[in-house]
């Protein structure tokens, strides 16, 4: 590759590493195979298996299951009642969608910005926004790491606001020895082949508010009800269904939902090697002073989605993107997350401006994501420390 001309010789390793991928074994395979033999490939007993296997994972005592992280999201805002005329305040350090599902509802995305050692979403920021159209809060669990909940918590209960987490990166995690899925009002989840646990494409929603769940329900599948307490036009015939409200068709088939009952299984042993290949990290790049690590609260056990390396570019002679550039010619494939919501061209068009969160900004510009996920051997770990290593030593000042 052409960057391997900076250092001469060959690459640290000889195949690419990326910095995330699914893990799956023969028994997710038996899994799914058995489902395309049965009577059911969607709307059958894998979603409530799948439903319940969750709420014991998380505490919660509702799950509903849809069709993608994002669906969930705009399910859970939905159910909140963000509407035209409302301000939700949300994290610029996250994928769009967790701001986009406020806009689905006609609200406006009011962005905090983020504790510029944690990367998440600053509670001291979130507090100076609220103002009284503020109906709500989507704070993201960035990388795995638990929100703040007890300060977040304290907020939505002095102003009334409904708290969603946005627990995509999350599943495994405990604040305080709470598994993340049972604390905020709503809790959204994914299960892109990316993150811990997959059903290949999948998202979930959990709560301990029946009437939130019931409507989940019914927005989950088109707005459509066979229950007689929720008609408006209610009668015995079994045939009998009555949209009652505008939905979606955003059910989960139980092909994803048997493979996601088969990660489940193997949830806490994807969490803890998640944790040996962070403490590796850790520990390696505590002794190279042109990088720094993200800072884990004390409250948060948690299993990380990504790891996040910040360049002190104030000691390197590069920018981000050439160090960048450097670690794809040793075939680490890192990536970057985020660029901030409101700098995507949409929100520009929308009139919100750069300058509004100077942490989160600053963040962008110095950090990219390495390689983390299951089946990385310790010796992948160790390329991509040699990797960063080379690099930094090569652009040192």
């Amino acid at each position: 590759m052409e960057q391997l001309a900076i250092y001469g010789g060959d690459p640290v390793r000889e195949r690419p590493l990326s910095y995330g991928r699914q893990y799956i074994d023969e028994e997710d395979i038996r899994a799914v195979a058995e489902t395309l033999r049965s009577d059911y490939l969607t709307c059958g007993p894998k979603i409530e298996a799948a439903e319940q296997k969750l709420c014991q994972v998380t505490g919660a005592k509702y799950a509903v299951l849809v069709s993608n992280g994002t669906a969930a999201l705009h399910l859970a805002a939905m159910a909140a009642g963000f509407q035209e005329g409302d301000e939700v305040i949300v994290s610029p350090i996250t994928f769009a969608a967790s701001a986009n599902c406020i806009l689905y509802c006609g609200a406006k995305p009011v962005f905090a910005d983020i504790n510029p050692e944690t990367y998440n979403i600053d509670p001291a920021s979130i507090e100076r926004l609220v103002t009284s159209r503020t109906k709500g809060i989507v704070a993201v669990d960035y990388t795995g790491q638990a929100i703040e909940h007890e300060a977040i918590g304290e907020i939505c209960r002095k102003h009334g606001l409904t708290l969603i987490e946005d627990a995509a990166h999350a599943i495994g995690t405990r604040y305080k020895g709470q598994p993340v899925g049972s604390i905020a009002d709503m809790t959204c989840f994914s299960f892109h082949p990316v993150k811990t646990i997959t059903s290949g494409e999948g998202g979930a929603i959990t709560t301990n508010d029946e009437e939130q769940y019931r409507r989940l329900l019914r927005l989950r599948a088109h707005g459509i009800t066979r229950n007689r307490d929720e008609m408006v036009h209610p009668t015995d015939a079994l045939w009998y269904n009555e949209q009652v409200e505008l939905g979606f068709n955003y059910r989960m088939t139980d092909i994803q939902a048997a493979l996601l009952l088969s990660q489940f299984e193997k949830l806490d042993k994807f969490g803890a090697r998640r944790k040996e290949i962070v403490a590796r990290y850790d520990e390696a790049f505590a002794s190279v002073p042109e990088v720094t690590v993200q800072r884990e609260i004390p409250e948060s056990d948690t299993v990380r989605h990504l790891y996040i390396l910040r360049l002190k570019l104030e000691r390197l002679n590069c920018d981000r993107r050439q160090f960048f550039d450097a670690l794809h010619g040793e075939n680490i494939y890192s990536q970057v997350h985020y660029l901030p919501v409101y700098w995507h061209s949409y929100y520009e068009k929308l009139g919100y401006q750069r300058g509004l969160c100077p942490n989160a900004e600053q963040y962008y510009g110095e950090v990219m994501s390495l390689p983390l996920h299951y089946g990385m051997t310790d010796a992948d770990a160790d390329d991509v420390i040699r990797a960063v290593k080379k690099i930094v030593a090569y652009y040192r000042k």
